[in-house]
């Protein structure tokens, strides 16, 4: 019965007193927020482990060893609630910066039709070859437009000049464009009734008025007889001086999305 008396020292007392107080003041810290004194602790139990381990404490020295093997799990059981907060965020964040990165396309492909109407507007306006060319907004057009022939062909400058050209058996009427494609060819729009207009616009001018009068939509006219461009829009005709004045305008009038499918 005295043998265990014998072997229990001060040593041992002063290591269970330790591993008492550390477990105490785990418990007081658990209370309140852990994640600003995670360092700390990590950092207290370090030194706590190395100076047991040249003292002698076993005791100690042991507890602490099984925290450092287990620290994976105890980080994941102490700070679940903050591990799923960061993960909550970061997926917001990725997808935030997946939704900038559409966007950045869809603007980047918006563009490139920009582009490929331009240089077809300017290529037919320097043979004075005219052209209609209406592109939905947010209506549709096609309650107002007899029919035509449908196309579904991607937008380019080549197509579209071509359509245009005098010996193409579509060439005669407006081509349609919706959501960044080529979808009707030879429409023949609704005339403006409006008794202002100047006398000395011609049919095709007078055909972007009347379905711009209707719809909310934007026609690029090329000119038969000057070989001038102009856009319509809401009943009104505007006036382009170069290239550089349409892609503005263009621009300004067409937002991304109704460029892209």
């Amino acid at each position: 019965m005295t043998e265990p008396l014998q072997i229990f020292g001060w040593r041992d007392a002063i290591d269970i007193a330790i591993v008492a107080w550390i477990i105490y003041r785990l418990i007081i810290m658990l209370r309140g927020r852990v994640a600003n004194r995670l360092l700390l602790v990590l950092a207290f139990l370090a030194a706590l482990y190395s100076l047991s381990r040249l003292a002698g404490f076993e005791a100690f020295h042991w507890i602490v060893g099984s925290l450092f093997s287990s620290l994976i799990l105890i980080l994941v059981i102490l700070f679940q609630h903050d591990i799923r907060r960061a993960l909550v965020t970061h997926g917001k964040h990725r997808h935030a910066l997946t939704e900038d990165r559409d966007e950045q396309e869809e603007r980047d492909h918006a563009s490139l039709i920009v582009g490929e109407l331009i240089a077809a507007a300017t290529s037919l306006s320097s043979r004075r070859i005219g052209a209609l060319i209406v592109i939905e907004r947010e209506m549709g057009v096609m309650s107002h437009v007899e029919t035509g022939t449908e196309v579904d062909a991607k937008i380019t400058s080549e197509i579209l000049t071509s359509i245009f050209l005098p010996y193409s058996p579509i060439h005669d009427g407006a081509v349609i464009i919706r959501r960044g494609k080529l979808t009707r060819a030879g429409c023949f729009l609704p005339l403006s009734q409006d008794p202002t207009i100047n006398k000395n616009l011609g049919t095709r001018h007078r055909a972007a008025l009347g379905l711009t009068e209707l719809v909310d939509c934007v026609v690029l006219v090329v000119s038969e007889e000057t070989g001038t461009i102009s856009v319509a829009v809401g009943g009104r005709i505007i006036s382009v001086s170069d290239a550089a004045s349409l892609r503005k305008i263009l621009k300004k009038l067409l937002e991304p999305r109704w460029l892209t499918e």
